[in-house]
């Protein structure tokens, strides 16, 4: 992963959003319904804000644990605990647990709630992924870039079931980057 400097992140932030709008809105795999992607203008946004992004370690836990997780359909899915990420937003430490369901395949899972949960964006939290050879810095650090937050695909579709977010990643402070709540005929803010 090469580090870019603000305005070519910016710019990689929109590309990303362009493409997963048309993903959207033409792919025959998308969450949103069939009848609703002819109204469909594209997801809402927060503006791309740097102080949501961190070039920080991941704090690997010795010992591995499986947790058991709930998902919209109640069904339970298991997941590694795999570390944590620790950061700071406004002078406070914060920290999120990171998972793993298949470490062989590189690929940490973040899922988070914020108190914008339910006002701004889904109320049911959103998700990152990080993946070894994209977000990864050649000095062994990570990018966790909550503008690169995203909804679960049951927030569009009632056919699709998502994990809940675990309490332990439940933060008492708003993450005001990513994606917002998915409104039938939303069009793209930002």
């Amino acid at each position: 992963m090469i580090l870019m400097n603000l305005e070519e992140w910016r710019k990689m932030i929109g590309k990303e959003r362009m493409e997963k709008d048309m993903f959207f809105k033409t792919h025959s795999e998308s969450p949103i319904p069939l009848e609703e992607r002819v109204k469909f203008k594209g997801l809402s946004y927060y503006p791309p804000n740097p102080k949501y992004k961190f070039v920080i370690p991941l704090h690997e836990h010795k010992e591995k644990i499986e947790i058991q997780v709930m998902d919209t359909a109640g069904q339970i899915r298991i997941f590694k605990r795999w570390g944590e990420f620790r950061f700071v937003i406004d002078g406070k430490e914060y920290k999120l647990q990171v998972y793993t369901n298949n470490p062989l395949e590189e690929e940490l899972f973040i899922p988070f709630k914020d108190t914008t949960n339910g006002k701004e964006t889904y109320s049911a939290g959103r998700y990152l992924d990080l993946y070894y050879h994209r977000d990864r810095t050649p000095g062994g650090n990570w990018i966790l870039d909550f503008n690169k937050a995203y909804n679960p695909w049951c927030a569009y579709n009632t056919k699709y079931a998502c994990p809940f977010v675990p309490p332990e990643n439940w933060l008492n402070i708003p993450i005001p980057a990513g994606e917002k709540d998915y409104k039938r005929g939303d069009s793209n803010d930002a």
